[in-house]
């Protein structure tokens, strides 16, 4: 009776660690979205900064 009883409790705490390891896996990813989405915002603020200095370079070429 040993036997079965301790395979039970081996698959049972083999569930419980999984399902730890699922939530943290779960918000790792959540926080890497989170970084993901930041950083495209952020690259898109650049963008748009470099798009206008390369305007402004370009208005005062024209100048010239």
């Amino acid at each position: 009776m040993f036997w079965p009883m301790f395979a039970i409790a081996v698959g049972f705490l083999g569930l419980v660690v999984l399902g730890v390891l699922a939530v943290r896996v779960f918000l790792e990813a959540q926080r890497l979205g989170r970084q993901v989405a930041e950083s495209a915002q952020r690259l898109g603020r650049a963008a748009e900064d470099l798009e206008r200095a390369a305007v402004s370079t370009a208005r005062s070429v024209d100048t010239l």
